[in-house]
């Protein structure tokens, strides 16, 4: 959205003294009603982004177009969606770029999927399958209200359990991304569309989860490089000379978990995952001995 006032028929948001957010879809004619206050949504309508609105009784907000991040927190949902600190760290890790050819499942609430969108650019394309007819009605809902219109987007109402199908082109995906509760149930159909060279992501809560995944990725004997880390992310509270960290975080979200399609074989030959140079006690050394920077 590259309109600097506020347009009729978008979302935005209110945002009080103690930076709470309230989403609000404009529509000419309407009322909004916050804890007795009240505005027309006329007066916001044409605002700059950004600017002071006073609702009756003299209660002064600010009225903003809200940031992914707050977007995605805000939206109506049906499946759970992930927080915007795995969001942002997924398109860096599944390295996401212009122009890729993505597959996703499942669809959920449209958070990752507009991530995605987001990352490959109108060049690129997200093929996402999502089973549930409610989870998929919701997240299309959620896309294009903050997206509109997304040719580059085929979604599909299938179960990656059962399997993943190439489009009628049969180019191969250069990035399989996966938020499911069995990943390592798909890792299989993963290992046959993925292009060499090309990068596997699953998000899951759980320690056996990730265990499962990892043993279904070694198994497929096609992908290396495994990894698997999650994020914790700290806020703090600056008040003039009182600066500490909040009290309270999102800390464990998830694992997200990462590995390259290769030549198959390569752990066969007895290379595993937790081998001797694994341990961090044999760092790689830098070209010339040093690092020149």
């Amino acid at each position: 959205m590259s309109h600097a006032r506020l347009q009729n028929g978008e979302r935005i948001h209110l945002v009080d003294a103690k930076g709470r957010h309230y989403a609000v879809t404009l529509k000419a004619g309407d009322l909004y009603q916050l804890s007795g206050h009240k505005i027309a949504h006329d007066a916001l309508i044409d605002k700059a982004d950004g600017s002071i609105v006073t609702l009756s009784g003299g209660k002064s907000m600010l009225a903003v177009r809200p940031t992914f991040g707050d977007y995605v927190v805000k939206m109506p949902r049906g499946a759970q969606v992930l927080y915007p600190k795995d969001l942002a760290l997924i398109p860096m890790w599944a390295d996401i770029y212009p122009g890729a050819r993505v597959f996703e499942a499942g669809t959920g609430s449209g958070a990752l999927t507009m991530a995605l969108l987001r990352a490959v650019g109108p060049r690129g394309l997200v093929v996402t399958y999502e089973a549930r007819e409610d989870f998929a009605r919701t997240a299309r809902l959620n896309i294009e209200r903050y997206m509109g219109a997304v040719p580059n987007l085929v979604a599909l109402r299938n179960n990656a359990y059962e399997g993943i199908q190439l489009l009628e082109d049969g180019v191969p995906f250069d990035r399989v991304v996966l938020d499911l509760p069995e990943p390592w149930q798909v890792v299989p159909h993963a290992a046959r569309v993925l292009r060499s060279g090309g990068i596997y992501l699953s998000f899951v809560p759980t320690v056996p989860q990730v265990q499962q995944t990892v043993v279904a990725l070694q198994h497929a004997a096609v992908f290396a490089m495994v990894e698997t880390f999650e994020t914790l992310l700290r806020t703090w509270s600056v008040q003039g000379r009182s600066v500490r960290p909040d009290h309270r975080m999102v800390a464990h979200s998830g694992f997200l978990t990462v590995a390259r399609k290769v030549e198959s074989g390569f752990w066969s030959r007895g290379t595993t995952p937790s081998g001797p140079e694994e341990d961090g006690s044999a760092e790689p050394a830098e070209e010339n001995g040093k690092d020149e920077t």
